[in-house]
């Protein structure tokens, strides 16, 4: 039988084991490309921007160039690839600059050259340029609604990248012939490289219309200058180069892939139910916890003691003022919907260390989590229909806090279900 006497500190080491593997740092030695004869310059945007580029500089014979800009407060040892810091989720000035600067980099760039993009979550709002005649107030105005509305990241990154002057293959189109090799570490259910960051180097299959009716479904209201811009004829698509290697090195498959080997070398069954699931948080969590219930109580699908693995990347429905985030908010109502069914024990994290606009990356819920709460006064149910899940767990002492791992492969969600 595996070692149970602490569920929390095995759930925790099950989500140090996932990041850890997500790290990029071998995934990009093992896909450079052979050098150019001309200049070789970095350009990339992202949660674990920084760290691939290190790798970039272990690993690369010859002189580099170029910049990698990151979230405001990650750390820093790049001796020729420069950092840059920028906003996220939210865009500010840095991102902007970013954004006019890897354009105007690209520009200079020659057939002879090679461009080496290196693009991980959180690019589209590191890295952020309105399309011609719109202004950043307005692009912000559309992407902050549609991140309260509930909008999958497919939806919201297909309307940032009709939005933008850099997203949806456009610095790829600024470098202008010369060769192009990207090199992406998703955090998107499919692993779709047009999806991550909103693929700035990537040719984009969607249309304006798409844009337009995922707005007007949402129901989000347009500012004047966004609504006549998707509206317009112009829809032509950047063109991109031919010689444009695009590759996604590291996936979520595998961190969770390396999570299920150390549950199993714990003595665990594994019920993994993959990396693409979506859907509202709080609706996700009640089928996870039925789940979860079916097997405490039948020992099926899987006996126990077991493990049920998901990944993916949820979305929520902004209604309260609370503080919030996508796997917080499963994590309640997760506790909600098991009601204190003793030997379940969960997690719900998201791998770069930062769920919604909190520097901490999740939750813990354990048997005891419902009782806990209403002993020091808290009611469970108004702070999910605030959103406030960050402040329920806080309060009792249950956060999962990693700092920056500079590193994301979407969410990891590990239900323990004990014999």
């Amino acid at each position: 039988m595996p070692d149970l006497t602490n569920p929390s500190a095995l759930l925790r080491s099950l989500f140090e084991t996932a990041i850890d593997a997500a790290n990029p740092i071998r995934a990009v030695g093992a896909n450079l490309p052979s050098p150019p004869r001309g200049r070789t310059v970095v350009i990339g945007a992202g949660k674990a921007s920084i760290q691939m580029a290190m790798a970039v500089e272990a690993a690369w014979k010859g002189p580099l160039a170029g910049f990698v800009v990151a979230p405001h407060g990650y750390p820093s040892s790049l001796k020729h690839i420069e950092a840059l810091f920028g906003g996220h989720p939210v865009p500010d000035e840095g991102s902007l600059a970013a954004a006019e600067r890897a354009l105007a980099l690209a520009g200079t760039l020659k057939p002879d050259d090679l461009l080496i993009a290196l693009i991980s979550g959180g690019g589209s709002a590191l890295m952020t340029k309105p399309a011609p005649g719109l202004s950043m107030a307005d692009k912000l105005a559309v992407t902050s609604a549609l991140l309260k509305s509930g909008a999958n990241i497919a939806e919201l990154n297909c309307v940032r990248k009709h939005l933008s002057a850099v997203k949806g293959g456009r610095l790829a189109a600024a470098a202008d012939g010369a060769r192009i090799h990207t090199l992406i570490l998703s955090d998107v259910p499919r692993d779709d490289p047009t999806i991550v960051a909103s693929g700035p180097t990537v040719p984009d299959p969607t249309t304006k219309a798409d844009a337009l009716e995922i707005v007007q479904r949402y129901r989000i209201a347009l500012p004047a200058s966004v609504r006549q811009w998707l509206e317009s004829a112009d829809d032509a698509k950047p063109v991109t180069a031919a010689n444009n290697d695009i590759r996604v090195i590291v996936s979520p498959e595998v961190s969770f892939q390396s999570a299920i080997a150390r549950a199993k070398e714990s003595g665990l069954e594994v019920l993994y139910l993959g990396d693409r699931i979506e859907g509202e948080a709080r609706e996700v969590a009640k089928v996870h916890a039925a789940l979860a219930l079916h097997i405490r109580q039948r020992n099926a699908p899987v006996r126990k003691p077991c493990l049920i693995l998901s990944g993916g990347e949820t979305g929520v429905t902004v209604r309260g003022d609370g503080r919030g985030g996508r796997n917080v908010e499963f994590a309640l109502a997760l506790a909600i919907a098991l009601a204190g069914e003793k030997g379940i024990h969960a997690l719900a994290g998201d791998t770069d260390g930062v769920d919604g606009l909190e520097k901490v990356a999740g939750a813990i819920v354990t048997p005891d989590t419902l009782e806990r709460a209403r002993n020091r006064g808290l009611d469970p149910m108004a702070y999910l229909e605030r959103n406030d899940a960050h402040s329920f767990f806080e309060k009792l002492g249950d956060q999962v806090i990693t700092g920056p791992t500079q590193t994301n492969v979407n969410d990891f969600r590990a239900i323990l279900i004990e014999a």
